[in-house]
């Protein structure tokens, strides 16, 4: 049965009794329990998770800082998987009045690419060297027509390529649809579905939402629950940072998280953390309404880190280099590189340049190749894997290995594997030199076992095998 706004798991009233005290320093003391209980991997509750968005002393974001490290290294060692969003439609009947896409920018190109203009997408993605894809669209079709598209669009990204060098994991980012919609779109085989409520305060939802079938605020947030009953395992959730006050948005995150948790036993596989950059044709894009500081944005993705230890954080092309080097080391594990957000952007745009057509403008705008030598260089393991996905380790399986901390076992020799496959096949010579020297130095940081399984797995790569993974 539907929730109301009333009974809603996402009780605005408890969340700002949370943060009443938002302008009171927790004591020390407090803050040092907590994130010591932290590092057992269980995860905060909401109010102890409000007390550490009041956190200002410096010593005491510092040690904010070291312990989403600390969590971050014991669950997911130091891979940081890579894949690139394709955006196949920006044809949308929804007017959000942050988007580039919104139905009322009469400025923007409206295109919704056809199967061979897909494949011709993927198979330059495939030449950079990517093996994940994130398929977005508008919600610009009826939700049959729309669902239609969407599955013939994962078709055609899974059959692009060779064997060895294709598409290995389609996650996509879709509009809403129904419990048997969804079944459908599971049955292509897809990763995680993903979906972001752009902003979990309900008042701040109804004013930038303002036409279309996104002003359902229910039907939105509730998308998720039946994207699970019809089986699809893994799903990505995530506020888009700026509409409303960001500490409401953790603890509305955190509200999601849980409550998927404890209804299916498996909370959100991803969360991510958009900031609101600038959108061709949007005041607001440019002036956000709550904005988000760079200081603000490093202590939310360490605090979700802490409060959600198990999930993938993704951080997008949004945010310029600078922030992602500074933000690797704060609890991010994903992130994209390479991107455009424009549909015939690999294909059609001039190298480092950017289209009108975009969804958003970007601030990290280095090839795949330079951003993985910059990964690499920090120390950690660009990672292309797949392995659980291919495996099933997927839903609750995949949890039960990532909230003790096991799934790096399986992590670090892997990514280590398909490093070094993109090394052989992809890498310039400078990235090859730096990534080799990465290789070695992460080798022999790893337990024994692990790192005997990741050196026969990187002689099969090396003697010509591809898509090793265990």
């Amino acid at each position: 049965m539907r929730h109301t706004l009333t009974d809603t798991f996402i009780n605005h009233d408890r969340i700002q009794s949370f943060l009443e005290g938002s302008h009171t320093q927790p004591e020390p003391s407090r803050v040092e329990d907590l994130l010591d209980k932290a590092l057992d991997l269980k995860g905060l509750t909401p109010e102890e998770t409000a007390a550490l968005t009041r956190v200002e002393s410096p010593e005491l974001v510092a040690r904010i800082y070291e312990t989403a490290r600390s969590i971050k290294d014991t669950i997911y060692g130091r891979r940081l998987v890579l894949f690139a969003p394709l955006y196949i439609s920006n044809i949308c009947h929804n007017e959000c009045l942050y988007c580039g896409f919104r139905a009322s920018n009469r400025d923007l190109g409206r295109r919704a690419l056809n199967e061979a203009e897909i494949t011709r997408e993927v198979e330059a993605l495939i030449r950079q060297g990517h093996k994940r894809v994130l398929v977005v669209a508008g919600e610009g079709h009826d939700a049959h027509d729309g669902l239609d598209y969407a599955r013939r669009a994962v078709r055609a990204v899974y059959a692009a390529g060779e064997r060895a060098d294709a598409i290995r994991r389609v996650n996509v980012n879709l509009a809403p649809m129904s419990v048997d919609d969804f079944r459908l779109l599971a049955s292509e085989g897809i990763g995680t579905y993903q979906l972001f409520q752009e902003t979990y305060h309900q008042p701040t939802y109804a004013r930038v939402h303002v036409r279309g079938p996104k002003t359902d605020y229910l039907w939105r947030l509730e998308a998720m629950d039946r994207a699970m009953e019809a089986g699809i395992k893994d799903v990505g959730i995530g506020p888009l940072l700026g509409l409303a006050d960001w500490r409401f948005e953790v603890l509305g995150t955190l509200e999601h998280a849980r409550h998927l948790e404890e209804r299916f036993g498996v909370g959100p596989h991803t969360i991510s953390v958009p900031r609101l950059e600038p959108a061709p044709g949007s005041a607001m894009a440019s002036s956000p309404p709550s904005p988000v500081s760079d200081e603000e944005f490093k202590r939310i993705i360490a605090i979700l880190r802490i409060a959600v230890p198990y999930t993938g954080i993704i951080l997008s092309t949004r945010e310029s280099s600078e922030m992602r080097r500074a933000a690797f080391s704060l609890g991010v594990s994903q992130i994209s590189a390479g991107s455009r957000t424009d549909p015939g952007g690999y294909t059609e745009d001039e190298p480092g340049g950017e289209r009108e057509a975009c969804q958003f403008a970007l601030g990290d705008h280095r090839s795949l190749d330079e951003v993985i030598r910059d990964c690499a260089r920090l120390g950690y393991i660009p990672s292309f894997c797949t392995a659980c996905y291919r495996l099933g380790r997927v839903g609750a399986d995949f949890m039960d290995l990532a909230k003790p901390g096991e799934i790096k076992h399986h992590c670090d020799p892997n990514g280590l594997a398909t490093f070094l496959e993109y090394l052989l096949d992809y890498g310039s010579p400078e990235t090859v030199a730096v990534g080799t020297k990465c290789i070695e130095e992460n080798m022999a940081r790893l337990p024994e076992q692990a790192a005997a399984r990741a050196r026969k797995m990187l002689d099969r790569v090396a003697s010509g095998e591809r898509d090793v993974f265990c």
